[in-house]
């Protein structure tokens, strides 16, 4: 049974552009409107806020906290919320595939039991929020850093925010990872405001 519980829970693993750490101190917050609010970490301060690059990640927030370790790298802290809509999606698409190959003593053979399914639901929670990370890189014009060092934080709790979690209702959270700024988009968009800045207005008065 481990096999087959460990089965879904690795699915797109090898999609990510991210590792993730889940930290384990928040406290659960009971919300009426459409977003499922789990008690957010207080905003670092200090800090530069970031301009988005794109329209995407409407509602998120990104700031640069400072160098870390080696040339061109910096920590980013980021506000953003994971789409309900593509947690309901990833759900259902863990869950039928984990029902190919489900094969539980007392349950028929490819029907996945109760007891698996909040292991589905955390899994569809934290893919969703990964991808709203890799989301994060094109908005803000960042790049990922490789192996351990591009590990994602979240700094909420996965299994608070998995608690009572109604599936398809939005998830705010706040995460840091560390990154590079995008040579090619910032290097382009500081031409672009030299260029703005080179403009010279010229009156013309009519004789």
């Amino acid at each position: 049974m481990k096999l087959s519980i460990c089965m879904f829970l690795g699915l797109a693993a090898s999609a990510s552009a991210f590792t993730t750490s889940f930290s384990l101190q928040s406290t659960l917050v009971s919300s009426s409107t459409s977003l499922y609010a789990a008690e957010l970490k207080p905003e670092p301060e200090g800090g530069e806020e970031l301009t988005k690059m794109s329209s995407s990640m409407e509602g998120s927030r990104m700031k640069n906290m400072g160098p870390g370790d080696g040339e061109g790298v910096f920590k980013f802290w980021l506000s953003a919320i994971a789409d309900g809509a593509q947690v309901k999606q990833i759900r259902q698409q863990t869950e039928k595939e984990a029902s190919k190959k489900a094969n539980f003593p007392g349950f028929r053979k490819g029907q996945v039991p109760p007891y698996a399914q909040p292991q589905i639901t955390t899994f569809a929670v934290q893919e969703a929020i990964i991808k709203t990370c890799e989301n994060s890189l094109e908005a803000y014009g960042l790049e990922s850093l490789q192996g351990s060092a591009g590990e994602v934080t979240v700094n909420e709790d996965i299994k608070d925010i998995c608690k009572g979690y109604k599936v398809g209702t939005d998830i705010p959270f706040t995460a840091t990872y560390m990154g590079k700024f995008d040579a090619n988009i910032h290097t382009a968009s500081a031409s672009e405001e030299v260029e703005e800045d080179n403009v010279v207005d010229v009156e013309v008065v009519a004789e």
